[in-house]
């Protein structure tokens, strides 16, 4: 029996990519005894900043050049990059379910993310072939959960909002698309999403 739904739209973290900034920590404990643990408080302390770096308020370069006085200078651009960036594996089982789900919906990818961590991070990863489009809040100039985050997809796909479904792992951002009209579900692991999956007959046995 056919369901209602036709765009099925991903997160990128912690929902197909686990991210751990203790591994940035304990490499820059490695540069100077103390840097790791000074860094994490500055990362801390000026979320506002990373979530303006997210909203593409500021510039890259602007960005880097906080970060790199945070560290004391102690690393140059390129490595700060890198350091910042490699925090990511991926959910092999979440993202198996790609290919499936593209035979009979369009996928989309809304991530609230930045320009470095998707240039040194995590924009070769194969799975990401399986989109049809990826919604960047950088590029977009909006986060979740502001509503015009939610209508770029809508707008694009065309489709009626109720014929999306969200998978995000905060609840603020899965409610953010609810408040669209969309449908959505909190990702807290790869068994309860399979449930919720073939509960709403979008994935069948």
């Amino acid at each position: 029996m056919p369901n209602k739904y036709k765009v099925v739209v991903f997160d990128l973290g912690n929902v197909l990519i686990p991210f751990n900034y203790e591994i940035a920590f304990s490499k820059l404990e490695k540069i100077e005894k103390g840097l790791g643990d000074h860094y994490r408080i500055f990362l801390k302390e000026n979320y506002p900043l990373h979530r303006a770096f997210e909203a593409g308020e500021i510039t890259e370069s602007v960005f880097i050049e906080k970060h790199l006085n945070a560290l004391k200078n102690l690393v140059d651009g390129e490595t700060f990059c890198s350091l910042y960036s490699e925090i990511f594996t991926v959910n092999e089982d979440t993202a198996a379910l790609l290919p499936k789900l593209k035979m009979n919906y369009r996928l989309m990818l809304l991530s609230n993310t930045n320009s470095i961590h998707k240039k040194y991070g995590w924009e070769q990863y194969p799975f990401l072939a399986n989109f049809e489009k990826l919604f960047l809040s950088h590029e977009l100039k909006y986060v979740k959960p502001q509503k015009e985050i939610y209508e770029a997809v809508t707008s694009y796909t065309g489709e009626l909002p109720e014929t999306h479904i969200f998978i995000d792992d905060i609840a603020e951002y899965a409610e953010g698309a609810k408040s669209r009209g969309w449908d959505a579900i909190q990702y807290t692991g790869y068994a309860p999403l399979l449930n919720e999956l073939t509960v709403r007959g979008i994935l069948r046995d």
